[in-house]
């Protein structure tokens, strides 16, 4: 009788332990994108699965962030990442930004104009939220390492990047933006200058920027929209302030167009790196084999 009791508890646990495991990932098939509604309110993310992706094995996790007035199946075509993300083995996500603008979206970076000239209010959508969200979601369901998320995107998808360093550096291992990065507001009445009040990042963030030295939307060398006003490098300082870099590193030119700077020696390795296409425009100028180097080589530290 003892040796029956015993028996049935061993599989009553069994059975417990079998029905609280977390079941594979069913995103999608491998080597393919489909349109997935996210959220209490449903939002739609393009979301690509790579090819030999093992859905029992979480993998990394890529926003791709449309610039403003497009949308994620437009960014996710144009930026290429499925195809290198095919290579790697991350998923790629590709969401609608939360206002609707035009044709596209617009992304919610708080006291910022938009391209429409207004400011987001509180009735607009909550992008930083919504990923946040998202991101939660995939891990719940087995299919990305929380560890391993990062985010790019393409002017206003390149500024919302940088802000979710500025605010979700919880969430976020590493960012990469492209034509767009920030490092706070412009600074009221010396927008000249990165308001270090609206970028406190909660752990040192890594940071890789690809930019053009001819892009006249968000110029390099300051200027432009009110959204923009300072500098790439005040950008890149702010974060190497951010990060604790202790160097500035040589300029290296690693192609005859393409040149890098920035800061090494910094927190936790969150190294501070500019890419620089030279007559580059206002366009995806990534490299995306160096963008997912940078991002394979850093996990986000686990509370």
């Amino acid at each position: 009788m003892r040796h029956w009791l015993g028996a049935l508890a061993f599989g009553l646990g069994a059975f417990g332990l079998a029905s609280i495991a977390k079941a594979d990932c069913v995103i999608g098939e491998p080597g393919a994108t489909r349109s997935v509604a996210f959220g209490p309110d449903r939002r739609t993310v393009q979301i690509h699965v790579p090819r030999g992706f093992d859905p029992a094995r979480p993998a990394p996790l890529v926003f791709v962030l449309h610039g403003s007035g497009g949308t994620g199946a437009a960014i996710l075509r144009d930026s290429k990442l499925a195809e290198t993300a095919d290579r790697h083995g991350f998923i790629v996500a590709a969401p609608d930004a939360g206002i609707p603008v035009d044709r596209g979206f617009v992304w919610n970076v708080p006291g910022v104009p938009t391209i429409t000239g207004d400011v987001p209010g509180p009735d607009d959508a909550d992008d930083v939220g919504f990923l946040v969200e998202t991101v939660e979601e995939l891990a719940s369901q087995g299919c990305v390492d929380d560890s391993r998320v990062y985010a790019t995107g393409l002017s206003g998808g390149g500024r919302m990047t940088s802000w979710l360093g500025c605010v979700a550096a919880d969430r976020f291992a590493a960012i990469a933006p492209v034509v767009g990065l920030r490092a706070g507001n412009p600074r009221k009445g010396s927008p000249e200058r990165p308001d270090a009040a609206t970028c406190r990042p909660s752990r040192p963030m890594p940071v890789i920027a690809f930019a053009g030295d001819a892009d006249t939307t968000n110029p390099i060398q300051g200027g432009g929209a009110p959204y923009w006003s300072y500098t790439m490098h005040a950008a890149e300082q702010r974060w190497a302030q951010l990060n604790g870099c202790a160097t500035t590193r040589p300029t290296l030119w690693v192609s005859a167009s393409v040149y890098e700077e920035g800061y090494a020696d910094c927190r936790a390795g969150a190294e501070v790196v500019g890419r620089i296409t030279r007559d580059g425009g206002h366009s995806w100028v990534a490299d995306n084999e160096a963008m997912w180097a940078f991002f394979a080589a850093r996990t986000r530290p686990q509370n």
